[in-house]
């Protein structure tokens, strides 16, 4: 009888293990469609930026989006996936927003940096959750070398977000302010 429970208790593991990594992998072909997305968003942000710092911090994160893209694919391949794309609704959504923002915002002046970098950091926001979660379920399901890629990855979404937080703190927002005046 214990043997019998046992095996029923390992099977229900090993299906939960199954729809755990299952959900990582859908998770994962997810935040794949979102990059290679936001790969055609940044430059349009960064052309509609009216500072330099912004433009160029923009640019910067551009390189390093198409750089993640090559990172997913990496961890496609080390849990032996094919790198497939989801449609990712958040992302779709956070970018129009971004797109709404600027053409409602006026050429040239602060207030549209401001809020290119809210919608920015939206987007940073959204990465952040969501390859913490991705990174913890990779170590959870025992995939070191995916685990690591993401974490990478976390943290170059988290050094965007500081950066863009540190050019609406040192001047773009009392620019805008001013320019109300």
């Amino acid at each position: 009888m214990a043997t019998k429970t046992s095996r029923s208790s390992n099977q229900k593991m090993t299906d939960e293990s199954s729809a755990l990594k299952e959900l990582f992998v859908d998770s994962l072909k997810d935040l794949y469609w979102a990059e290679k997305h936001l790969t055609k968003a940044l430059p349009k942000m960064a052309k509609k930026a009216t500072s330099e710092e912004l433009r160029s911090a923009i640019e910067k994160h551009l390189a390093e989006t198409e750089n993640q893209v090559i990172k997913l694919e990496q961890v496609f391949a080390s849990i032996d996936e094919k790198a497939v794309a989801k449609k990712c609704e958040a992302m779709e959504g956070l970018v129009k927003e971004a797109e709404s923002i600027m053409s409602e915002t006026e050429n040239g002046t602060m207030t549209r940096d401001v809020g290119i970098i809210a919608a920015a950091q939206k987007v940073e926001h959204y990465e952040i959750a969501s390859y913490g979660t991705l990174r913890t379920l990779a170590d959870v399901l025992g995939l070191p070398e995916a685990a690591e890629l993401l974490n990478q990855i976390l943290d170059e979404e988290k050094n965007a977000d500081s950066l863009l937080t540190q050019i609406a703190e040192a001047y773009v927002n009392q620019s805008a302010m001013r320019e109300e005046n």
